[in-house]
């Protein structure tokens, strides 16, 4: 019933900055929540940073600092700024939203810092 794709990853130096963006699309009345998640090869899946329906936020301890979430109207256009990258960052990063009562996960995008 929901959508999401994300764009904007691609190859950055360290130091350098991203902003990925997810766009939501189908049937939504109301999103709750939105978020960034991050894999590695070899590593779990891990929240980068949140932002619910009332604007708050929160992030990983990570990342504090450096990236920064925040949303469109209606919560069906998200966006994390990332700057300051380094190479620990390199990752697909998948936006995850919830409708309702459920989760929808985007198909991610590659993020890769070089040293």
């Amino acid at each position: 019933q929901v959508q999401l794709v994300e764009s904007g990853g691609g190859l950055v130096q360290a130091g350098g900055s991203l902003r990925l963006s997810c766009a939501a699309s189908g049937t939504i009345f109301s999103i709750n929540y939105m978020g960034w998640y991050r894999q590695a090869p070899g590593k779990q899946r891990e929240l980068v940073a949140a932002i619910t329906f009332g604007g708050s936020t929160n992030y990983a301890d990570s990342v504090k600092g450096r990236f920064t979430i925040s949303r469109g109207n209606a919560m069906n256009t998200g966006y994390l700024q990332m700057n300051s990258l380094k190479p620990e960052d390199t990752a697909v990063y998948y936006c995850n939203v919830q409708v309702m009562t459920k989760n929808y996960w985007g198909q991610g995008t590659q993020v890769t810092v070089s040293s």
